[in-house]
Formats: C-alpha cells, structure tokens, sequence
C-alpha cells in the first residue's frame, strides 16, 4: 500500500527536491471546490484561487498535525531560485478533523505560477504537542525539511502534490 503513494511522489521528484523518503500513515484529503488534488493531477490557478478544504485521518483526538504548502519550483521549474516558496501552513489540527479546526499559522498564498509548470506540495507532520510549532522568518527560500527538524516534526506521515502553470486569458474559466 505505501508504494502506491510514494511512488508517484519519486517521480514528481517532490521524494529529494522537497521531500525524504517517509513512509505514509495516515490519511490526507485536499480538495479545491470539488477535485480532489491527486498527485500529479494538473490544476488551473484560478481554480486553486481560495484554500482547499483538507481532511486529516487519524484515530486519537489529541493528535494533531501540521499542514506545509510549498511550491519547489519557484520562480521558474528551470531556475528554482527561491526553493522553497511556502504557501501556507496549519497547525494544531486534531485527528480525524479538517485543517479549517487548526491554526493558520501562516496564511494561505493562492498559486501564481508565471513560468513552467509548477508542483504545489501538501506535507503533512504530526506534532509533538499543541502549539508546538512556531511560524518561519520567510516565505521564499522556505525549507520543509529545515521547518520541520525545528518544529520537532520528524519525517511527513502523509503528502499529495499538483501541478499548476499559467493561464492565458482564453483558458481561465
């Protein structure tokens, strides 16, 4: 069962440019109005314009976790120069709940991809704790694995990406 996840995150290559190799273990539902975000699954900016609707799976209700959004591939795919940009961060989300029962610790920064094609990467790390976790200095240049070695977070338990490029104004809808 792990493979099936992992897998297409080695491919995407979010498993090294973002990620280490972890294996997943609990649940991560991410859904923008109504699609459900799929690895590697494409989506339009203007659809991934207001945060997505997340469920985190678990069984005891004084787990909680945090929610990492990154996209590696900022500014462009060819010259990642600001690896990571963090889009948005919730923490204290209790098991078995949606991100909307945690705490935005950092806002959400709909995706505006100008060149390429860009991955938009969904982390999820348990916590030690409630308000455990503490807000980075910066958006660009963002770290996951350094966030979470400071946090305490250890390895992901789950993650999904999509990917995103510009729009023309023909195909906005």
């Amino acid at each position: 069962m792990t493979s099936r996840f992992i897998e297409p995150l080695a491919v995407g290559r979010v498993i090294g440019d973002v990620l280490d190799m972890f294996a997943p273990s609990v649940n991560l539902s991410v859904i923008y109005t109504s699609r459900q975000v799929n690895n590697g699954c494409e989506l339009k900016p203007s659809a991934v314009a207001i945060s997505p609707r997340v469920a985190v799976g678990g069984q005891d209700l004084r787990t909680f976790y945090t929610l990492v959004m990154t996209d590696p591939d900022a500014p462009s795919p060819s010259d990642p120069t600001l690896r990571e940009y963090l889009h948005w961060i919730v923490t204290d989300i209790p098991a078995t709940t949606a991100a909307s029962f945690g705490r935005e610790l950092v806002a959400y920064e709909s995706p505006r991809p100008t060149i390429g094609i860009h991955r938009f990467v969904f982390v999820l790390f348990k916590q030690m704790g409630r308000q455990t976790v503490y807000p980075p200095v910066a958006r660009q240049n963002f770290n996951t694995r350094s966030f979470a070695d400071l946090n305490g977070l250890g390895l992901p338990v789950a993650a999904v990406y999509f990917n995103a490029q510009k729009e023309t104004a023909g195909r906005r809808r």
